[in-house]
């Protein structure tokens, strides 16, 4: 056999094992196996200077693959680990969420493993691959986080492990079916926020007023400390000698009125700020607010709809209404058609007749949804409350930002100013037909929103 002829067989029984391996059992050779493999090369290359160093080229090789099967037989078999996943099946939108990787070790010796989480992008998990060396016949939690992008259902399929043989020259890629389900919902850890302030009275942190009733609500509802910002006429003398402690009686609002959400999910509302379509940001406040009605005692609905009605729910009330709005709402997105005002009114009067305070979240664009908007809302003044929330364009607000532009920043400047002069028009029309407006940025629409609430209830509006 010539040298060429045996450089050729070496290298064919080197390729066509590790072509078996990787298709079959999915092992692969690792960086150090193959520069190892480089050694066999260059002492075969000797031959072509030294044809009587045959007998030590084979002894080399002999020793080299010797190794080479030894350690590949101490690759762990896939039933010596152990995985499972631990994780909430709700989480919310760009809120951190934490997932939990139980790992057991049956093997006897210490295995170095990679693990990597099969999450769809839109999770953006954190870090993407674990790498941990695990003890012997050892159970260990491993944990990354997740921080969705985007609401909806997602499948988190097979956990993908990594395992090294005993001198870390092969690898094996292990496929364990876990399959689990996680449905990311609007921010709801905002509710906690709002509770956890409100009983310590500091609401205002989260930018909500305190708004002062005009007239009173006289049912009564429980006693309660006294606080400076109450009424001193509210004192309950007989209690506060009892108590030795100042006392206040508390009065609760009118109750059982209903709030209506008509929430835009056609194409004014595909429109992106901070990462969040404005959807999203309309989402995130109708249930800030929706939250701190039913707290009040109201009943809260909604009517999802583009060109067509997408969703239903019932004025209802009780916490318990939260979770219906979040299910029919958490995996709608905004549709790249033109919204159908005219079947979203025409829905909302035939399924809900009792005077409600009725809340529109969309954007104004051109004349025709404008002219649409104010046909639609001003004919309900008088049998419902209307309310338009109106969301603005960052754009068109930086553009008229600078009070003296030059140069080519002129133009942009005057069409930004002409669309806002005609957006301010609008505004105006709707409240003067009364039509309460609130026109705000997206991201920052939840307390001006919640604010607005509490200051129709004090005013007895509804």
């Amino acid at each position: 056999m010539t040298d060429l002829g045996f450089v050729i067989m070496q290298l064919t029984g080197i390729i066509a094992p590790l072509l078996a391996l990787s298709h079959f059992l999915r092992i692969f050779p690792r960086v150090p196996l193959v520069i190892l493999f480089v050694i066999p090369v260059l002492t075969t290359l000797v031959l072509f200077f030294a044809k009587d160093m045959t007998h030590l080229v084979l002894v080399v090789d002999v020793a080299l693959c010797t190794v080479v099967l030894f350690d590949l037989l101490t690759i762990p078999r896939k039933n010596r680990l152990v995985i499972s996943r631990e994780t909430g099946r709700v989480a919310s939108i760009r809120k951190d969420h934490e997932v939990q990787l139980i790992v057991s070790n049956r093997a006897r010796r210490s295995l170095f493993v990679s693990i990597r989480d099969s999450v769809p992008p839109e999770l953006q998990p954190t870090p993407e691959e674990i790498q941990r060396r695990l003890a012997g016949q050892s159970r260990v939690s491993l944990s990354y986080t997740l921080k969705p992008s985007r609401r909806g259902a997602f499948e988190i399929g097979p956990i993908y492990v990594r395992v090294n043989s005993m001198f870390r020259l092969w690898h094996r890629i292990v496929e364990y079916q876990v399959p689990s389900t996680l449905h990311v919902y609007p921010d709801m850890k905002q509710l906690g926020d709002y509770e956890l302030l409100a009983r310590a009275n500091r609401l205002s942190l989260l930018g909500v007023r305190r708004t002062r009733r005009v007239g009173e609500d006289h049912d009564f509802e429980r006693l309660r400390d006294y606080t400076p910002d109450d009424n001193y006429k509210h004192i309950d003398w007989r209690t506060t000698a009892r108590r030795r402690k100042l006392t206040v009686k508390q009065f609760q609002a009118s109750q059982s009125q209903q709030i209506i959400f008509l929430l835009d999910c056609g194409r004014m509302m595909t429109g992106q700020v901070d990462g969040l379509s404005l959807l999203d940001h309309g989402l995130n406040a109708m249930l800030m607010m929706s939250y701190v009605a039913l707290r009040q005692g109201d009943s809260v609905g909604m009517i999802a709809f583009s060109d067509e009605i997408h969703g239903f729910v019932p004025p209802g009330s009780g916490m318990r209404q939260i979770n219906r709005l979040l299910h029919a709402s958490f995996d709608r997105f905004p549709d790249l058609v033109e919204s159908r005002y005219d079947m979203a009114f025409r829905y909302l009067a035939s399924h809900c007749r009792k005077r409600s305070l009725v809340v529109l979240v969309t954007n104004l664009i051109d004349e025709v949804n404008a002219q649409q908007i104010e046909t639609y809302m001003t004919n309900m003044v008088g049998r419902h409350l209307p309310m338009s929330v109106l969301l603005r364009d960052h754009h068109l607000f930086d553009a008229v930002a600078d009070e003296d532009p030059r140069g080519d920043l002129i133009y942009p400047a005057a069409a930004a100013a002409e669309i806002l002069t005609w957006r301010h028009q609008v505004l105006t029309d709707l409240q003067n037909k009364g039509v309460l407006a609130l026109d705000v940025f997206p991201e920052q629409m939840t307390a001006p929103l919640v604010n607005r609430y509490l200051e129709i209830k004090a005013r007895h509006l509804l």
